[in-house]
């Protein structure tokens, strides 16, 4: 996010970032021990506001949510940044979904694995 301007912007509404130090670590038969973001630590100090219903997260690391996948939209990473900071589009495009389920009161009947689809259809209106 620092190396996008996100930080530093006064264009960006941002409540709160979380970064790598506030995940924890689970045990999963799978893959053994792993870090995760912890959406519930959101919704238990900010109830009246953040809940299931109106929270996604953005990720380049799909287990990352793996508490949480109903809220988890994995992106594909930001790579290179001094090299394909114009190139990227990805962020454009995210606004445009984000606007458009900013609309709904439930996030939860939405797969975000295809949110390109449903932006698709959308604009197709």
């Amino acid at each position: 996010m620092q190396e996008l301007g996100v930080s530093t912007n006064t264009n960006y509404k941002i409540t709160f970032m979380l970064d790598s130090a506030a995940m924890i670590t689970v045990h999963t038969p799978r893959r053994g021990l792993i870090d995760v973001k912890p959406l519930g630590v959101i919704w238990g100090k900010f109830s009246e506001y953040y809940s299931k219903k109106n929270t996604i997260m953005f990720d380049d690391i799909g287990r990352n949510f793996l508490m949480n996948p109903q809220n988890g939209l994995k992106i594909r990473p930001f790579m290179k940044a001094h090299l394909n900071r114009d190139k990227d589009k990805e962020l454009l495009k995210l606004t445009q979904y984000l606007k458009e389920i900013a609309k709904l009161d439930d996030f939860l009947e939405l797969n975000h694995k295809h949110w390109e689809r449903y932006l698709s259809k959308k604009q197709g209106q």
